[in-house]
């Protein structure tokens, strides 16, 4: 056999070897500076920060914009927000015009000891910007005694007007951080496909503290952070909470409409975050972020959610959501499912007004079912047929949801096409008998159509021959009409749905939604920004950590932005090269003269 020539080229086998990595630290496009600073601009986070900031005492430092640009730089290119990898970002990997635009003193590249005194006012910039927004500051540097930590953590569930305001103002601060990405979406036209379907599920944020020592009488160092438990989980992650929402998507029962690939007709991003303890204000935290949405403008339609929701009480997600336009989706415990109870005489079977005559054996097709048996509905064939032999008995919407969130239910055995056929409705009402008429066999609709072809309801043998008088019916075989208000069935209004529970419109719903919430979070604890590690966020305290990880899920939306139009192969129009301008690679390598300083939200890099 005759080796290849470069085998026998020693100048050739020494290009062929790979070559070590440097140490040099990499060179960041000064057009990448520009747009994160944009953003933030746009945002309006810094007119915020600086407007708390102005006339407190103390020396300036840092500007808090160049510690946040550094944040987002150092999630960009190193997945990480640890303010250590901003001060190399800093120091080491901008050029020289960036680092004006950001104010970074000449000569902090010098000797060590220029470094190490820059790296200190980077340390006190972020800390002046979680002074300012912590309801109670304390030392975060140690573990408090359990008694002086209970009054630091008091501060953030109380009403004193001043804590109130700082609580909100944070939380403003994050929500704007998140929302820019979605802001930049829309103003593109990226959600014009989207009918406004959301999957709302809370995730947990580990600490890196250890918890409290009870036998020593000390607190953690994260001291509002809790046990977060799993669904089906027996062990706790102790940290914080994250309530998320995500532009989700339903899928038509005969699958997709369109002919070729299946793509998605919007960007999953996250629409919302909330930080908070574990097992605190769950419905209320997702309420907030969806009243974020409502100056957008967006459609109002789905929202899929797990059971951690469906145990809030009514006036905490349930009624809200409702009155907001919401349709709610719901999963139940195993406790929960089957006969919830009754309104107005009509039975509440898997948050589904029914018939209150309906089949003992439909009625209770799902008591007791565990988890397991849900999921494999699929495989049970037995199961399948009871819930579609419900169909028929549900009471039908007869007028859609109005401005207070107040529908209009009525009988399935009345109306001109009833559902079911029914003794009790017939003698109440005094329906005539129907006249024969010659059915055409082979016309599957007219066949359907005829009373003999409707499930009969089961009415009790006595009841047949001797009728109960009308005053001893229940509400909803008396008038066949009733309006269903948000609140109407107190504390059994959390049940309360608007798919029939397991049926295939269910799942068309359920399925693909709570799919796109579990993709975000896979997303965002990923090899890339890995929002359960906590090495990445070593900051102390909760207002470090919502901040940090509000520019976590802000980079993880830029990212899908990206990833969405290579995914969807778009035009580069005008509108959708300006959003991969922003949120990809370098548009080009930087040059030796640098950009004009983006000191304006406005400014863009010109191509």
């Amino acid at each position: 056999m005759t080796k290849p020539r470069a085998w026998r080229s020693p100048e050739k086998i020494k290009r062929c070897r790979p070559r070590p990595v440097t140490d040099a630290p990499a060179r960041i496009p000064d057009s990448k500076v520009g747009q994160l600073d944009a953003l933030l601009h746009e945002s309006g986070v810094l007119a915020l920060i600086d407007g708390e900031l102005e006339g407190r005492p103390g020396p300036k430092g840092l500007p808090v914009r160049t510690v946040l640009v550094g944040l987002l730089l150092a999630l960009h290119y190193h997945q990480s927000a640890s303010l250590a990898d901003v001060c190399r970002v800093l120091l080491d990997e901008i050029r020289a015009p960036a680092r004006s635009w950001l104010g970074v003193p000449k000569g902090s590249c010098g000797d060590e000891h220029a470094r190490i005194a820059f790296s200190r006012r980077v340390y006190r910039s972020f800390d002046r910007l979680t002074t300012v927004l912590d309801p109670h500051r304390c030392d975060r540097r140690r573990r408090l005694p359990a008694d002086e930590a209970r009054d630091v953590a008091a501060a953030w569930e109380d009403t004193d007007a001043e804590r109130k305001r700082r609580r909100d103002l944070l939380q403003e601060v994050s929500d704007r951080l998140v929302l820019i990405t979605v802001r930049l979406a829309h103003r593109r036209g990226l959600f014009k496909g989207w009918r406004g379907d959301i999957a709302a599920d809370t995730t947990p944020i580990p600490a890196w503290h250890q918890p409290a020592r009870e036998r020593r009488g000390l607190a953690s160092v994260e001291l509002t952070a809790g046990w977060h438990y799993c669904g089906g989980s027996e062990e706790g992650i102790f940290g914080h909470s994250a309530s998320l929402l995500v532009a989700a998507s339903r899928r038509h029962p005969g699958g997709h409409r369109q002919a070729g690939e299946r793509v998605s007709r919007h960007p999953q991003l996250a629409l919302g975050l909330v930080l908070d303890t574990p097992g605190k204000r769950i419905g209320p935290n997702a309420v907030h972020s969806l009243t974020q949405l409502a100056p957008f403008g967006f459609p109002t339609g789905l929202l899929a959610a797990d059971r951690a929701y469906t145990d809030q009480i009514t006036e905490h997600f349930a009624q809200p959501v409702r009155t907001m336009g919401y349709q709610l989706v719901l999963d139940y415990k195993q406790q929960h499912r089957g006969v919830q109870g009754t309104h107005q005489g009509a039975l509440l079977v898997d948050g589904s007004l029914a018939c209150p005559a309906m089949p003992d054996a439909l009625a209770h097709a799902t008591t007791g079912l565990d988890d397991k048996a849900v999921r494999g509905i699929d495989d049970s064939r037995e199961l399948r047929d009871l819930i579609t032999a419900r169909e028929p008995y549900f009471l039908r919407l007869k007028e859609s949801a109005d401005e207070r969130g107040a529908v209009r239910l009525q009988c399935p055995a009345s109306g001109p096409s009833p559902a079911v056929s029914c003794p009790r409705f017939n003698q109440v009402h005094r329906v005539p008998a129907p006249r024969p008429a010659v059915v055409d066999l082979t016309d599957k609709r007219a066949t359907a159509a005829h009373s003999a072809a409707k499930p009969n309801v089961p009415i009790p043998q006595g009841e047949r021959l001797r009728p109960l008088p009308k005053s001893e019916l229940p509400r909803i075989c008396q008038k066949p009409t009733i309006t269903v208000r948000p609140g109407d069935l107190g504390k059994l209004d959390k049940f309360r749905q608007d798919r029939h529970y397991l049926h295939p419109t269910w799942q068309d719903v359920y399925r693909p939604e709570r799919a796109n919430i579990e993709g975000l979070n896979g997303r965002a604890k990923s090899h890339g920004i890995d929002i359960s590690d906590p090495t990445k966020r070593l900051a102390h305290g909760r207002v470090a950590q919502t901040i940090l990880l509000a520019l976590m899920i802000c980079s993880i939306n830029l990212h899908i932005l990206f990833s969405w139009q290579q995914t969807t192969g778009a035009q580069a129009t005008d509108a959708l090269h300006e959003v991969a301008t922003l949120i990809g690679p370098a548009a080009r390598p930087p040059d030796a003269t640098g950009l004009s300083p983006p000191m304006e939200p406005g400014i863009r890099e010109t191509t």
